[in-house]
């Protein structure tokens, strides 16, 4: 006889665990699908044919009946139970498209690529995994309880990140407006009038292909001047350079240099300089691209 169902209960493997298990909860528990004391570690095939949700245990990967296992030598995606979890999560229309793709590209992708073995994770570089997994007790031989102890610590911490995450993608898309606004004039600075996160929305709505080539914008009580990257995957590197004798100036030095009495700081990579007022940052920016270039 078939047990019956716990509505909104959530099942895993006990013992030692990993950011793509954690992470899968977590999700489920941001978008109100599961209950935290509803969520059971066993490898008990009856205890966990009683949950809604089962994840990276029990050998099986289908969305329609709630089975997110990537370990079975039949799948051969690139997911882990938390990318399984963001694509059901996308598919039940729960989330929208672009929710998913943040989500992926800003966490769920990089837990996938490293609990498959597809990355690993460079010498000093920790990676949300890396956090994960140190949650997990030193000691190899603690009490069953001590190690669920840990598991909720750990799902707890990744509940806070995704929330915060969320809150980041929110005030995101209500800046969407004053950047197209911006864009639309088609220039090759793009001026704020104050500190907005620009860069997703920029290359979303088509940024790889705009003129631009410098933001102005305030950065606390002073005003940066800052290089657009070519595309979003180039974000590290910019179409246009500060000088090469900026290059990691700041205060007197930079101001003998530019002649710009409000000058404070220009970073030694030459993406982004800092000024006192907003006029500073323009005559900053006549130096490199003189009106009318």
């Amino acid at each position: 006889m078939k047990k019956q169902v716990i509505l909104r209960s959530f099942g895993t493997h006990d013992g030692s665990f990993h950011a793509d298990e954690v992470t899968a909860c977590a999700l489920l528990l941001l978008f109100d699908l599961i209950d935290r004391d509803k969520v059971f570690r066993s490898r008990d095939k009856a205890v966990l044919d009683t949950c809604e949700f089962t994840c990276d245990v029990g050998g099986v990967y289908n969305p329609k009946r709630k089975l997110f296992d990537h370990h079975q030598s039949n799948y051969r995606g690139s997911l882990s139970s938390a990318g399984m979890v963001l694509k059901y999560l996308k598919q039940e229309k729960v989330i929208d498209e672009r929710s998913y793709h943040y989500l992926n590209r800003s966490l769920i992708k990089g837990v996938d690529a490293i609990d498959n073995g597809k990355m690993t994770p460079q010498m000093g570089h920790c990676t949300f995994s890396s956090v994960i997994a140190n949650f997990v007790p030193a000691k190899h031989n603690v009490t069953s309880s001590i190690i669920d102890r840990a598991f909720f610590e750990a799902v707890d911490f990744t509940l806070g990140h995704l929330r915060r995450l969320q809150e980041k993608l929110h005030y995101i898309q209500s800046c969407q407006e004053v950047i197209k606004e911006e864009m639309d004039k088609n220039q090759t600075v793009l001026i704020f009038e104050e500190s907005i996160p620009w860069l997703d929305m920029f290359f979303e709505m088509g940024g790889e292909e705009h003129p631009g080539q410098f933001i102005v914008m305030p950065a606390g009580n002073s005003w940066k001047l800052r290089g657009i990257p070519p595309s979003f995957k180039k974000r590290m590197e910019v179409r246009h350079p500060l000088p090469k004798d900026w290059a990691g100036l700041s205060d007197e030095a930079l101001k003998k240099k530019t002649g710009i009495d409000g000058a404070i700081f220009c970073h030694k990579g030459r993406f982004i300089s800092v000024w006192n007022t907003k006029e500073d940052a323009l005559k900053a920016l006549n130096l490199i691209m003189p009106e009318g270039s």
